[in-house]
């Protein structure tokens, strides 16, 4: 379990597939406090740790994670963003995320306002996802509060340092993210459709 506070930037060494998993190869100065069978999120996909060398360590991505979220679409050089599973004694700074990636999104307009960064996503409505004005939303493993929610559609208000401390710096128009929704809102949503 998560929070959606990002600790670290992971670049990506190295990709190799297997079959239909995808071990990736991670450099990172968290590297060293980590050991094997830790659960890492990486842009909010919540990975096994299976190898560590040096400030490197590896993890795998099976063919659900890969169709369910953006690491298809990774590539040698990438930053992404980490974080380490919570610790039950320590303060929940964000909001509970699991690491389970709902869907991708794609990024709509980026801009520049007021001191903040505005972005626009958009969303398959048919996986039957939905957020609130003022709710939480998970976006690349970032907990975010949602502004301006809509059918398939949300924005979001970035502080210069979550900015500059997450991949959001590195995010355009037409980007892919990933998605995990609030899960109180996936259970009412649930509960709900089951009644009609």
């Amino acid at each position: 379990m998560f929070t959606g506070i990002i600790e670290s930037f992971g670049k990506v060494v190295d990709l190799e597939k297997d079959q239909k998993n995808l071990h990736l190869r991670i450099e990172s100065s968290l590297t060293q406090e980590l050991k094997i069978d830790q659960s890492l999120a990486h842009n909010g996909v919540c990975l096994t740790v299976v190898k560590i060398e040096g400030d490197q360590y590896t993890v795998t991505a099976i063919q659900e994670t890969l169709e369910k979220s953006n690491l298809n679409k990774i590539k040698k050089g990438d930053l992404i963003n980490l974080e380490r599973a919570i610790k039950m004694n320590s303060r929940l700074d964000g909001h509970i995320v699991q690491g389970h990636v709902d869907q991708v999104g794609i990024c709509g307009g980026v801009a520049f306002k007021d001191g903040s960064w505005f972005f626009d996503f958009e969303y398959d409505q048919n996986k039957k996802n939905i957020t609130i004005e003022k709710g939480s939303i998970c976006v690349n493993g970032v907990s975010l509060t949602v502004v301006n929610s809509g059918l398939e559609r949300f924005s979001v208000a970035i502080i210069p340092y979550t900015y500059e401390h997450t991949n959001f710096h590195l995010l355009q128009k037409g980007d892919t993210v990933n998605l995990e929704f609030d899960m109180i809102g996936k259970y009412i949503s649930k509960l709900y459709s089951l009644r009609t």
